[in-house]
């Protein structure tokens, strides 16, 4: 055989193998997952250690957002397979437009990585104090419904409190510009803010499960039905993280502590800020029920109760038809 035949076969043999290769990876589904940064949180470890490449057969591409609303527009537009790291009120206007999505895996309960931070020297001493104070929200997020229900304790009408919508990161810019007197956020914002030396007024250990924050990870109910299998490795590689994070918890807390953008003291509390679900938690009744309990789940219940205090307030416009429908512990429960 002459040299240039040989470098001929050899250039379509190769030509057959990189064909065959993208032939192979075109007829894998495409799975893009969103998420937040909530601090430290076993869904990084998941994130970090390529979890879901290794556990979900389909070309897995994650996709940052600041905010939940901004990930509800995407999934809005199907662009979306999974959001994780995302509050329920941004998830309740989804459902109550009649968007096709159901939670899939509640990843945790805000503790006391989340809420009221007030600036000292200010006279903020009780939440009857933010009267006619500039207080920083998230609009449309889980602190719609958190400063919603703080103020109602408090018998202080939410109109009264001037609320200015931002995000986490441009809050944290307000604080140090002194524009703002108070901000009701999440970790890991809301850790800096009292690094900062904001003082804590309210965490969301104060409200009841049945109407607390939670993150969560939702998924397009249309795609999962067609897609059972990966809809359960996709909470296969969750559940992987939080057992990770509980066989080595050290290790676990540097690699959230990278994601995150955080020291690791800070990476410490954050967590500690949080009760963790497992994927065996998922079909309790404190987490997203089974069977016919899901309509009493902690979860269920905690999107009617949001969902009342949204509509309350003018976020929505109507109320979920059935909360129930919009929580699948199905896949939960596969993957254990």
């Amino acid at each position: 055989m002459t040299a240039s035949r040989k470098i001929l076969l050899a250039s379509l043999t190769a030509a057959t193998m990189i064909g065959g290769l993208g032939a192979a990876y075109a007829a894998k589904p495409r799975v893009v997952i969103g998420y937040e940064n909530n601090g430290a949180d076993p869904y990084m470890v998941t994130q970090s250690l390529g979890l879901f490449q290794k556990t979900i057969p389909a070309n897995v591409t994650l996709k940052f957002f600041a905010s939940g609303p901004a990930a509800m527009s995407a999934l809005a537009s199907n662009s979306l397979q999974f959001m994780c790291g995302l509050g329920v009120p941004p998830f309740v206007a989804g459902i109550s437009q009649g968007l096709p999505l159901a939670i899939v895996f509640n990843q945790e309960r805000y503790t006391t990585a989340a809420g009221i931070v007030v600036r000292p020297g200010k006279g903020i001493k009780t939440v009857a104090d933010l009267k006619g104070r500039k207080i920083a929200i998230a609009e449309g997020s889980q602190s719609s419904f958190e400063l919603a229900t703080f103020l109602a304790e408090a018998g202080v009408p939410f109109g009264s409190v001037r609320q200015l919508n931002m995000s986490p990161p441009e809050m944290r810019v307000a604080w140090t510009t002194k524009s703002i007197d108070a901000a009701i956020v999440w970790d890991p914002v809301f850790d800096a803010l009292r690094g900062l030396g904001g003082r804590v007024l309210k965490t969301d250990a104060e409200l009841p499960p049945d109407a607390s924050s939670y993150n969560i990870c939702i998924a397009d109910t249309k795609w999962v039905a067609a897609h059972p299998k990966l809809a359960t490795d996709f909470v296969r590689a969750l559940d992987q993280g939080v057992t990770y994070t509980k066989q080595h918890p050290k290790k676990a807390l540097a690699i959230m502590a990278k994601a995150a953008g955080v020291t690791l003291p800070v990476a410490k509390s954050e967590l500690a800020g949080y009760q963790i679900f497992s994927a065996k938690d998922q079909t309790t009744q404190n987490v997203l029920g089974s069977g016919s309990n899901v309509a009493n789940s902690a979860t269920t219940k905690t999107l009617e109760n949001t969902a009342k205090v949204l509509l309350k307030i003018g976020r929505i416009t109507s109320l979920p038809k059935n909360p129930a429908e919009a929580v699948e512990p199905r896949f939960a429960a596969a993957a254990q």
